[in-house]
């Protein structure tokens, strides 16, 4: 059954909406997820201006996922990745003891581009919380890909529908894409004790009542979940086991209060590598001057 439902809350990010839908007030996580974020649809014109991309940042304790229905975004980190992400990819970073990468939209710079997709964190366990940061990308046919009556459906991380993905995660949990025809039909199963489901475009009925896109569905426990699809419909599936108490703040998770104050104190000195091939116009802290003026490259 249906325990909460969720409506998003939209911020301009000076480019672009998000919608975001975790955290929320009455449910903080699901399974491991402790962020996500619905970026788009929109629409950027040739020679759109450098201040739209997402400048260096640092993160700590978390995993960021990023998975995009349409557009490109280029990401750079500590740990010298540069890499393109495109529809039906995955972008897997582990930020760990810490971090630090942008998402530059070049291809839309250059000849103009879309942008959609959804960018979520993962809580890590307490034991993995220090652990060294990494970075993996996994192309579309790394990723379990499953197709009839109506549904294509893609795991994106985790374990789910008898399948396991390729991406390292480091807790139970799963992470899916479905594409719905009008009229088809799917079910989740009961595996996992935390599931939801994330209406990114159309609309589906789930017990007897028609949910409209925008919209999360957090499922009780216990029962599997059947899905119709009212028109065509793009659904997102997350969850997993609970990992406990996460703290957040700006780009900081972590199950310690001090450690992430100990976070802070790093970035705003200057102890936190910056991306190998982007160390220019990084983000300083919420209500800190912001960086010398130099160049955004």
């Amino acid at each position: 059954m249906i325990d909460l439902i969720i409506e998003p809350r939209r911020k301009d990010l000076g480019g672009f909406e998000v919608a975001r839908v975790l955290p929320f007030a009455q449910r903080r996580m699901v399974g491991p997820f402790v962020f996500f974020d619905h970026m788009g649809p929109a629409q950027f014109a040739r020679g759109i201006s450098k201040t739209v991309d997402v400048r260096p940042h640092p993160h700590i304790g978390l995993a960021t996922v990023t998975y995009l229905f349409d557009g490109e975004i280029m990401h750079r980190d500590s740990v010298g990745s540069e890499q393109a992400i495109r529809p039906a990819e995955v972008n897997w970073m582990t930020a760990g003891s810490g971090i630090t990468h942008s998402e530059r939209f070049e291809k839309a710079r250059a000849h103009g581009d879309a942008l959609h997709g959804i960018q979520a964190w993962v809580a890590l366990p307490r034991e993995d919380e220090e652990c060294d940061p990494e970075f993996a990308h996994h192309g579309a046919d790394d990723l379990p890909y499953y197709e009839d009556g109506g549904l294509k459906a893609r795991l994106i991380a985790g374990e789910a529908f008898g399948a396991k993905a390729k991406v390292k995660t480091r807790s139970p949990m799963f992470y899916a894409h479905w594409q719905l025809a009008a009229g088809a039909q799917a079910q989740m199963s009961a595996e996992y004790s935390e599931r939801a489901a994330y209406i990114v475009s159309g609309s589906v009925e789930v017990e007897g009542r028609t949910h409209e896109q925008g919209r999360m569905l957090v499922f009780a426990p216990g029962a599997p979940v059947l899905f119709t699809a009212i028109s065509n419909a793009t659904v997102m599936l997350l969850g997993g086991e609970p990992l406990g108490e996460r703290f957040i703040e700006w780009n900081f998770v972590s199950s310690s209060k001090e450690r992430i104050e100990q976070a802070k104190a790093d970035w705003r000195a200057g102890r936190m590598k910056l991306p190998l091939h982007d160390d220019k116009g990084w983000i300083p802290l919420p209500g800190d001057p912001p960086p010398p003026a130099t160049p955004i490259s």
